[in-house]
């Protein structure tokens, strides 16, 4: 068995230090959306109280299970008062930021950047101490690099763009979910969260969702037009879109019969006159 004192002395984290553990599991806020934006840090720095008075910090989120996966580990350079700090204007959840709460400066230990989602450890039957002082805990599973998750199905899943490339960058970690998309022709809907604008698309052929995809994930616009367009020359942009699968076909059918069925959801949807589909 290995434990977590384990994984943090091989990193050279000296345990002798005062360090604080946390667990973000939160039913306000979408943790994870969160972590994908990037405003992570922001939701983190701030407290209504000061919990993470302590040399270093080791930030997980909560799975279900009692287990927690780890994010990252800080040195806590300081405490300060909130009043003054400048917040971004496109921050999520602003209403976390009151005059009077405490912000916290945290400097990320690049010696587990390597680690970052792929530490699984059993949190212990205290889920409801989010923050608890540093306890050795078991590591249950160490994910391969890169990995985003199993698959969950064709129709239950709404794919981020930088889970899409850690995905297609990633096939040994993500085997099941290359093997499925390429099993399958399909419909799909791929929209810019920044604009509320759809992009309806299709794939057909060999390969299938796959080789589309893989299509999107070394160029963001996948050759569309509108698309390119709209992300523009900022390759930041592309963090807004979000991939869905509407409907899935055989392989066997032909181009123009897929291509029917994207048709349809055009309609449906009004991607021509709205959204981000020309033809």
């Amino acid at each position: 068995m290995i434990t977590l004192f384990e994984l943090l002395s091989a990193r050279a984290l000296d345990l002798d230090q005062s360090i604080k553990m946390v667990r973000h599991e939160d039913k306000n806020y979408d943790v994870r959306e969160l972590l994908r934006r990037d405003q992570f840090v922001y939701y983190q720095g701030y407290q209504s109280n000061p919990v993470f008075d302590a040399a270093y910090l080791l930030s997980f989120v909560g799975m279900p299970h009692r287990r927690a996966r780890f994010l990252a580990a800080y040195r806590v350079l300081g405490r300060r008062d909130t009043d003054s700090m400048q917040i971004p204007d496109a921050l999520a959840y602003r209403e976390w930021h009151r005059p009077g709460r405490h912000w916290y400066d945290l400097e990320d230990l690049p010696a587990f950047d390597d680690l970052k989602d792929r530490v699984i450890i059993d949190w212990g039957s205290g889920t409801r101490s989010w923050v608890q002082w540093l306890k050795d805990r078991e590591v249950v599973e160490v994910l391969p690099v890169g990995y985003v998750g199993e698959f969950p199905g064709y129709l239950d899943f709404v794919l981020p763009y930088r889970d899409l490339k850690r995905i297609i960058d990633n096939p040994v970690a993500h085997r099941e979910w290359h093997r499925m998309l390429a099993a399958v022709a399909g419909v799909y809907l791929i929209l810019d969260q920044g604009t509320g604008k759809q992009y309806v698309g299709s794939a057909a052929g060999a390969g299938g969702i796959l080789q589309r995809w893989t299509a999107y994930a070394k160029a963001a616009h996948g050759g569309n037009v509108l698309l390119r367009q709209e992300l523009g020359e900022d390759a930041a942009n592309a963090d807004a879109l979000q991939f869905s699968i509407l409907q899935t076909l055989p392989l066997t059918l032909t181009m123009r019969e897929v291509v029917e069925h994207e048709t349809l959801y055009k309609r449906k949807l009004g991607t021509r006159a709205h959204g981000l589909n020309l033809n």
